[in-house]
């Protein structure tokens, strides 16, 4: 008779490679990530006020230059590309990070996360909920992070399959071109109301602050800008319809690279259950990758290339990313914890992979009635890790 010895479903450890660490190494392991953002908010100052502020500078400067340039029809070229940098600045190294709360401390309103609004059709406050509270809250728990496939994708095991996914590549293209129209849309949780779990009715406080947003970002870019230039209205048009595909596109690509790419954990809500704050960080380390770059490519992605980082510490300037990345990645070598990171091109190639096989079914072995199958026990040892 043949035996078969079957393995138990991996933990969301094991499926990253990582070691699960006891209670009393979560415990060092929080207080030495605790150690890291304190001496980082203990440190914060001109420097960082200094740098943000020229960002900010810099952003309008390329937006006034892409406008400016729009009268120029040979310019057109360089008025998109100017006024996509623009969008692309506004969007990810100041509007994403001042609406985390990360310049609160200087006292400026203008770069204040309750006042802040950016360029994108999804309203700052409804932003604010599904990204910085139910994202950030819930990292990589499935049922609970509504950003594991954006309520369209699936993008993880756990996720049950559905003939729906077999458009995964579909959905994914055109949820890229269109990103800051689902991320605008994000917080109406149309999968819940399809599923019953939702009514219209629970979205009518979000409708006026969204339909106000997406009147006053199409009048901007389709009808105020481009009447402006006069008879160049069609190339005007055109150039601001490219200038927010080219910052769709990048954004959509550079978060889930963040957040896709093989050997990303996801979690049930049972391991999440009286969760310490150790564990908190452990599960956010686990539930994100970095991409690998130069400083002005850091800048472009608002440091989110450095998402273990922003996971573990979102309140800090993004700008400090770079700095106590090293120092992350020595505690997770200590603990024997995967710190995943990679190329643009390795992370776009893996997140485009999960893509596709998530949208089949998952892959059953045929029960063999001639097999016995045993249950083996599961012995869990404990890693060493030095203090």
């Amino acid at each position: 008779m043949t035996m078969t010895m079957t393995n138990p479903q991996p933990t969301a450890e094991e499926a990253a490679g990582t070691a699960r660490l006891t209670a009393e190494q979560l415990e060092r392991f929080g207080e030495e990530m605790d150690a890291i953002r304190q001496r980082i908010l203990a440190d914060l100052g001109e420097e960082d006020a200094a740098y943000i502020r020229k960002v900010v500078k810099a952003q309008r400067g390329f937006e006034i230059a892409g406008r400016a340039l729009f009268y120029l029809p040979p310019a057109w070229p360089l008025a998109v590309a100017s006024l996509s940098i623009s969008k692309i600045l506004d969007n990810m190294e100041i509007g994403h990070n001042v609406m985390h709360g990360q310049y609160d401390w200087m006292g400026d309103p203008g770069l204040n996360s309750r006042m802040y609004e950016w360029d994108n059709v999804c309203p700052s406050d409804q932003w604010k909920n599904s990204h910085n509270f139910i994202h950030h809250t819930y990292t990589n728990i499935v049922g609970k992070d509504r950003d594991i496939g954006y309520g369209v994708l699936r993008m993880d095991e756990d996720q049950p399959w559905h003939p729906y996914y077999l458009g995964n590549p579909v959905y994914a293209l055109l949820l890229m071109v269109f990103f800051e129209w689902g991320v605008a849309l994000h917080d109406l949780e149309v999968e819940n109301i399809v599923a019953g779990r939702r009514s219209l009715g629970d979205n009518k406080p979000l409708y006026p602050g969204l339909l106000r947003k997406m009147r006053r970002q199409a009048v901007k870019d389709y009808l105020l800008f481009p009447a402006l230039t006069g008879p160049l209205f069609p190339l005007t048009f055109a150039g601001n319809a490219v200038a927010n595909l080219v910052r769709n596109v990048w954004a959509f690509n550079i978060i889930f690279c963040g957040h896709f790419p093989a050997g990303v954990a996801t979690f049930s809500v049972e391991e999440c259950e009286d969760e310490t704050r150790g564990h908190w960080y452990y599960r956010q380390l686990l539930g994100s990758a970095n991409i690998t770059g130069g400083k002005v490519f850091h800048l472009l992605t608002g440091n989110l290339s450095h998402q273990i980082e922003h996971h573990l510490f979102p309140d800090l300037p993004a700008r400090r990313y770079p700095q106590i990345a090293e120092e992350v990645r020595e505690i997770c070598e200590r603990y024997d914890l995967d710190y995943n990171a990679g190329p643009l091109g390795k992370q776009l190639f893996s997140v485009a992979r999960k893509i596709c096989r998530m949208a089949l079914p998952d892959r059953k072995k045929a029960d063999d009635p001639r097999d016995e199958v045993v249950e083996p026990v599961q012995v869990v040892t404990e890693p060493t890790v030095a203090a």
